[in-house]
């Protein structure tokens, strides 16, 4: 999933070696080492639920009680934290960009932003990275797609003093679960507005072409605002800020425990007691993601908040090759995908002596690939896989972090 975020639009790093061991370099004053350490974070372990798609088992769903097991649960469920620290911390790098920039000026840069990253949606990434073919027979709007509107979003609220901006995604995001009674189908020809609003589904479906969303935009742009007041902390003393995340972190995940147990509200899913103790604690956490959930929000971003306190006193040596990824988060999440897909094509054509299911997705059950007969890998096969792509990533991200500081350029930001 991914993903940029206002603070990468200005060279960061200085002074690249080409040596893996002096790889990492000097962030520069204006960046804060702990975002770019978790959004770091998190897209290495995105890349292992990705991995997982191209390489797992087809058609078993692992987060369907009927159809899991402990460690595919969990496989998938540790990599939920992944979007929502994408919006979090683009709100809190835009508050951070405003120090450095009037209001209108952070405006138009959201707004431009926002722009070309749902221009890469349907087009770099979904031909390229996601399917490998241009047919647009299948298109399902993603990440990008979703991060791209909020940004446009945080553009207008921007001109807004931060405390506003803060309230108003915080109230989105705990009462959005108020429309989860509302069908598309119910508003008629207006039906996929409502689908980019809050109910993933066809927005367009045709013989030849379909248009599936799957990440609408309540209440990511919710959780962009709120990472935008977020920001305010990093403007504070340190010891204050570090109090403030310990507690906010605790605080939504008892707020998560609470509110889960109960079964009240936050979720239109509630959890259920199984057949045994262990896939009951998975029913009480398999929240839903489709549109993200205040419960899901609240078991995602109370983890976060305790990891941007983890790393706030600074980058311990074993995650210095998080932050350098999470410095370039546009280039890692698009060329990871390519990466994983490339991969997938060249076992298949070991396999099978033919890749063409790798470039055909004939229905929104074969996204983003049709399997061929047999495929799909086990778990340790699937992690195996995803430590190749991630050190492979590594130096990749390295050159294009010393390409960014040598060509300090308007356009090179976009990448």
């Amino acid at each position: 999933m991914p993903v940029s975020d206002v603070q990468t639009w200005e060279p960061s790093l200085a002074g690249a070696s080409s040596a893996v061991g002096a790889a990492m370099v000097p962030v520069a004053r204006h960046r804060v080492e702990a975002i770019d350490v978790v959004r770091g974070l998190i897209m290495i372990v995105m890349a292992l639920d990705h991995t997982r798609d191209f390489f797992g088992m087809p058609g078993v769903n692992p987060v369907g009680l009927t159809t899991t097991t402990v460690p595919l649960f969990f496989t998938r469920w540790i990599t939920h934290i992944c979007a929502p620290v994408f919006f979090l911390l683009t709100g809190t790098s835009a508050y951070l960009s405003l120090g450095r920039r009037p209001p209108r000026q952070l405006s138009r840069l959201l707004l431009t932003r926002g722009l070309w990253l749902i221009v890469l949606e349907v087009t770099v990434v979904r031909g390229v990275a996601y399917q490998f073919n241009v047919d647009y027979r299948v298109t399902v709007l993603l990440v990008l797609w979703a991060l791209g509107w909020s940004m446009i979003a945080l553009a207008a609220l921007v001109y807004l003093p931060p405390v506003l901006v803060t309230s108003f995604g915080v109230l989105m995001i705990v009462s959005h679960n108020l429309l989860d009674p509302l069908q598309a189908v119910a508003f008629g020809a207006f039906a996929p507005f409502f689908s980019i609003l809050h109910a993933p589904g066809l927005v367009l479906a045709r013989p030849e072409h379909l248009v599936l969303v799957t990440y609408p935009l309540i209440p990511w742009i919710g959780v962009t605002a709120a990472g935008y007041g977020l920001g305010q902390l990093y403007r504070q003393d340190a010891d204050r800020r570090r109090t403030f995340l310990l507690r906010l972190g605790l605080g939504l995940i008892a707020a998560f425990v609470l509110l889960r147990w109960t079964n009240l509200y936050g979720d239109p899913a509630p959890w259920t007691s199984q057949a045994s103790a262990s896939f009951t604690l998975l029913s009480f956490l398999n929240v839903t993601k489709y549109p993200p959930s205040l419960l899901f929000l609240l078991m995602t971003l109370g983890p976060a908040a305790l990891l941007l306190r983890l790393v706030d006193r600074g980058t311990p040596p074993l995650l210095r090759p998080a932050r350098l990824i999470g410095a370039v988060p546009l280039f890692y999440y698009v060329l990871h995908f390519t990466l994983i897909h490339l991969l997938a094509v060249i076992v298949c054509y070991a396999r099978y002596g033919s890749a063409h299911w790798m470039f055909e997705s004939s229905s929104l059950a074969q996204f983003p690939f049709t399997p061929p007969p047999g495929w799909g890998y086990s778990l340790p096969v699937v992690y195996v896989v995803w430590i190749v792509v991630v050190v492979l990533m590594y130096p990749a991200c390295v050159w294009f972090a010393s390409v960014k500081q040598r060509r300090p350029h308007w356009w090179v930001s976009y990448l």
